[in-house]
């Protein structure tokens, strides 16, 4: 069923695989509900929706597309969900309701072959600029949540009270997770999740678990809550344009990504049967909606279980069957979503790793590195996603013409620039 023989792996391998690739990504059940929790979604009913999103999605993807590559909510897109379109003043409802409509788009223009043709239409540089600019917005949030950056009066931020334990215990988080990866110690940021709580209950700043196991939270109190009618109109443009391209390009660059790891890609260094994968990730991002949690899609780490060998579905079938799992071990984990001492610094170390992505710009071509340094600053410095991928997008085109170059503009490069040009027309950017 998962052809393991003839892609030169074995049982074994892959269950080992999926094991690793579980560890390396379970933080997200920590810090997904953490920071949605900002938008007003209960933590507890998120904790379980974030875990049946990975654990569904996952599966589809072994079962399906058999890849080894697992699929969870999107650090970035979680983002944008809780501080992004905290200006638009909308319900958690309305938010859930855009989530489900941009995974109802993915799966209409994914059967269609638009998703892959608007993907290859957006330059490497631009892609690369796109994972720079989510990284240090991550980051900037993480060092607000650490408080190692607090708002100021005369200017708009300053450094915070560094010695305080909270500040002292994130700072100690982030340097312990940064020398776990440095070892390859796999589930490196959750065991510096852990790490870093446990000393701050010893320090008197936390409270340790209550149990060990439980039943799940009951799921119904966000579960089917979406508000779709809320999310159809236009003054909704700007908010699905920006998940969409958040996800359009997360997918793609994680899929190429993990490709080369595993090599998958083909000779031209495309992935082959991409429509398969990608068909997941908008099922998956539909069931995102539906349960209550934010975009999903095909995760990053999935790297690590391939660099242990899993090459199939079967390493798939095993991370979604742990996610599963820990359904019941919620009282572990639960205890980290309030310590943002402890989960923070994940955002940092997040952050730093997307950050790797600005040293593929081409720094030599200013027809590049406008748009992607527009795409960067713009994002970051007003605080949000949409913003600098809409900029840099439109930007794009117009120095192409400026520098006589139009012949390098794809029509599907034209399309993401009219779509970004409404949103800043007709959209509600701020």
């Amino acid at each position: 069923m998962f052809s393991i023989a003839e892609r030169g792996s074995s049982i074994r391998t892959e269950v080992i695989g999926g094991a690793t690739t579980f560890v390396s990504m379970a933080y997200i059940i920590v810090v997904n509900p953490a920071i949605l929790s900002f938008a007003g979604i209960p933590k507890g009913p998120s904790t379980v929706a974030t875990i049946l999103t990975a654990a569904a999605g996952t599966l589809l993807m072994g079962l399906y597309a058999n890849r080894p590559i697992a699929v969870a909510p999107y650090m970035g897109e979680n983002a944008f969900i809780a501080f992004g379109l905290a200006a638009f003043g909308i319900t958690w409802q309305q938010r859930l309701g855009a989530v489900f409509i941009s995974g109802i788009a993915f799966l209409v223009i994914t059967l269609l072959g638009i998703r892959t043709w608007l993907a290859e239409s957006v330059s490497p540089s631009m892609k690369h600029s796109f994972a720079a600019g989510i990284g240090l917005f991550l980051t900037f949030i993480g060092l607000v949540e650490t408080g190692i950056v607090e708002p100021a009066k005369a200017v708009p931020v300053q450094i915070g009270a560094v010695r305080s334990t909270p500040v002292l215990l994130a700072i100690f988080g982030f340097l312990i997770t940064a020398a776990m990866l440095h070892k390859r110690v796999r589930g490196a940021i959750l065991i510096g999740i852990a790490v870093t709580a446990a000393l701050g209950y010893i320090l008197g700043a936390g409270n340790a678990p209550h149990a060990i196991v439980a039943m799940p939270y009951d799921i119904s109190p966000i579960a089917l809550k979406l508000d779709i009618a809320g999310v159809l109109r236009l003054s909704f443009l700007p908010i699905l344009l920006t998940l969409f391209l958040m996800s359009l390009l997360d997918t793609l660059g994680t899929l190429v990504g993990v490709g080369a790891a595993a090599n998958m890609l083909d000779e031209k260094g495309n992935f082959p049967q991409i429509e398969k994968p990608m068909l997941v990730d908008a099922v998956s991002c539909i069931i995102s909606g539906l349960a209550g949690t934010s975009t999903s899609g095909a995760y990053i780490e999935s790297s690590t279980g391939i660099r242990e060998g899993a090459r199939t579905g079967l390493a798939s079938v095993v991370t979604a069957g742990l996610f599963a799992l820990s359904l019941f071990f919620i009282p572990l984990f639960e205890p980290l979503q309030s310590l943002r001492y402890a989960y923070a610094p994940s955002l940092l170390v997040v952050g730093m790793l997307m950050l790797s992505s600005v040293a593929r710009i081409d720094f030599d071509d200013f027809t590049e590195l406008v748009p992607s340094f527009a795409t960067i600053v713009i994002m970051v410095f007003t605080y949000n996603i949409a913003n600098g991928l809409t900029a840099g997008l439109l930007l794009y085109p117009i120095m192409k013409v400026l520098a006589g170059r139009a012949r390098e503009i794809r029509p599907g490069t034209l399309a993401l620039a009219f779509l970004c040009a409404i949103y800043f027309a007709f959209g509600l950017p701020h």
